[in-house]
């Protein structure tokens, strides 16, 4: 990972911890974290010993998504496009494809990309004071980092419009009821309980469950047909692994399984 504290990394557990640490910028992005951040997850791509990733912030906020001060308008044209293409898309696909847990727990304000970011992940918690913006339509873009894919997926169209085009902050509970995340805990027993799930996550079987992960979300694109023959495919790739073996010996000889992520 770059040399940089702007993203605080550390491994317990076969948790890699990723904590955004810009709080006096409410955990925007700027270069330097964007590299930081995808660093992160790329070690979680090669590093066995990761067997889960929990996504935090520092601070009062989870993230308010771009550091405007970085694409200011008043100081040249920026291309935003670039930036989309060279920081936010390849940290999206390094979430999405990291055939691992990611479990994000959003600490306060989720904010543009901040917010859509937390929304990729696989399981995501927010503390009962969070709160959701799509803020892009308060400066005239549009829903980045994936928004305009996930949001209809998960809540529907008339309600991914509504909160993409009056930039209403939603907060923790509705998002909750929505299905946009997993659940919602009491501000103080949020790091305990995401760091409880993420580390329950790792010791379990992480072959199978990145598997699962993939077929979740291929069935957003496949047919039935096509969604059957992967089931199919990737339970024989499960069915043929260390941790289904183990996991199998261990209930039937009525034992903890010691799972390897093999």
């Amino acid at each position: 990972m770059p040399d940089s504290d702007t993203v605080l990394s550390a491994l317990a557990d076969g948790v890699l911890s990723l904590t955004l640490n810009r709080p006096d910028k409410l955990n925007s992005f700027n270069e330097e974290m964007h590299l930081a951040l995808r660093a992160g997850f790329e070690r979680a791509h090669k590093d066995a010993e990761v067997r889960a990733v929990l996504l935090t912030g520092a601070g009062r906020g989870f993230s308010a998504g771009q550091d405007l001060s970085d694409r200011d308008p008043r100081k040249g044209t920026p291309d935003l496009g670039h930036t989309i293409e060279t920081f936010y898309n390849p940290l999206l696909r390094l979430i999405r494809s990291l055939e691992k847990p990611v479990v994000c727990a959003v600490n306060g304000v989720a904010a543009g990309a901040g917010a859509n970011i937390a929304f990729a992940c696989d399981i995501t918690l927010a503390a009962r004071s969070a709160r959701f913006i799509q803020a892009f339509a308060k400066i005239g873009l549009v829903p980045d980092s994936g928004g305009t894919w996930n949001l209809p997926r998960l809540i529907g169209e008339a309600r991914a419009k509504a909160l993409a085009l009056t930039a209403e902050p939603l907060d923790a509970e509705t998002a909750a009821g929505w299905g946009l995340i997993w659940g919602v805990v009491d501000d103080d027993k949020l790091m305990d309980e995401a760091t409880a799930l993420a580390t329950r996550l790792a010791a379990g079987p992480t072959k199978g469950l990145g598997l699962t992960k993939r077929a979740i979300q291929a069935a957003a694109t496949n047919s039935l047909d096509q969604q059957l023959d992967l089931e199919r495919d990737l339970q024989r790739e499960a069915g043929r692994s260390a941790d289904y073996a183990e996991g199998v010996s261990a209930f039937l000889e009525k034992r903890k399984p010691e799972f390897r992520g093999k």
